[in-house]
């Protein structure tokens, strides 16, 4: 099964209380698109670079048989780039540093052979960018929409006319009762999935994730991690994971949504482990079916 992912590409750099990255390869589409990576090997990559994105950053992708043929260059400008520094608990950080370069002017434009992509995932930019790429794809299959605080209060309006076109929605539970306007993750969910999504997934840091669908709620928990380096791009690498897996399924059920939680959880828990993407880019297939298997052991009770 083909997956469009549109998102950003970019270098961090990034500081934790356990050590530094610099120059670090990031953005929402590279992580998502590694993770997706283990799962379908048809991946297709929108996004955008300056001249300083390096052939080595392109054949790490080409590696993981990621279609880069989406990715515009634009010669003379730099990469998006970010800087943040975390906390000692991991779950606040600090902005340094955003230079936006040439993601400011970014126009997506999906290549036609692209566009009868059967799945879509719409990482954190602009809804009105996001709805344009939607404009451009035949009949998906599944689409999938990640977003940020900023975007629900610049854009709130712009954000639920894209939700009305979307499958899945994932967000934190700040975002959740941010955009739901109710401090109750159970209500902000029905709220939001009223606007269109008829799937809903709350990620909830170091404390899981919740899974809303028509079918009921489904919580899995946090993998419980000795070594924590960096969550930078953790979300990215969820919505991968949760992505990929469906794409292998033959149908999307309940039970299949569920199990693509607990796979997104999994990628994730690898991607904190080392700084960027480096873990992602190197695990095998065999950690990722350990890792779902532990997960599943967490909350099992029956023989």
């Amino acid at each position: 099964m083909s997956l469009l992912i549109v998102g950003s590409l970019a270098f961090d750099d990034i500081e934790t209380p356990f050590g530094s990255s610099l120059n670090t390869l990031g953005g929402s589409s590279t992580y998502i698109a590694l993770s997706a990576s283990y799962f379908t090997d048809q991946i297709r990559m929108v996004g955008v670079v300056g001249s300083d994105f390096e052939q080595q950053h392109f054949d790490l992708l080409h590696s993981r048989n990621i279609d880069t043929r989406g990715v515009q260059m634009v010669k003379t400008g730099k990469t998006f780039r970010w800087a943040g520094r975390y906390h000692y608990d991991m779950n606040t950080r600090d902005t340094l540093d955003t230079q936006l370069n040439v993601f400011a002017d970014f126009d997506p434009e999906v290549p036609a052979e692209y566009r009868n992509s059967e799945f879509v995932c719409l990482g954190n930019i602009d809804p009105e960018l996001q709805l344009k790429v939607l404009g451009q794809i035949s009949k998906p299959k599944l689409v999938i929409l990640d977003t940020m605080n900023f975007w629900i209060e610049s854009k709130p309006e712009e954000l639920k006319k894209t939700l009305a076109h979307v499958d899945v929605f994932i967000l934190n539970d700040s975002e959740a009762r941010l955009l739901s306007g109710d401090p109750n993750l159970v209500r902000s969910a029905r709220i939001i999935r009223a606007l269109g999504p008829k799937t809903v997934i709350i990620k909830k840091g170091e404390h899981g994730a919740l899974l809303f669908t028509e079918d009921g709620i489904f919580a899995a928990p946090a993998f419980p991690l000795e070594s924590i380096y960096d969550p930078t791009g953790a979300g990215d690498t969820f919505a991968g994971g949760f992505i990929g897996h469906l794409t292998r399924c033959e149908a999307i059920t309940d039970r299949e949504m569920r199990r693509a939680v607990l796979y997104g959880s999994a990628m994730a828990s690898f991607c904190v482990e080392k700084f960027g993407t480096e873990k992602i880019a190197a695990v095998d297939l065999l950690e990722i079916e350990d890792r779902f298997q532990s997960f599943r052991e967490l909350s099992r009770i029956d023989g």
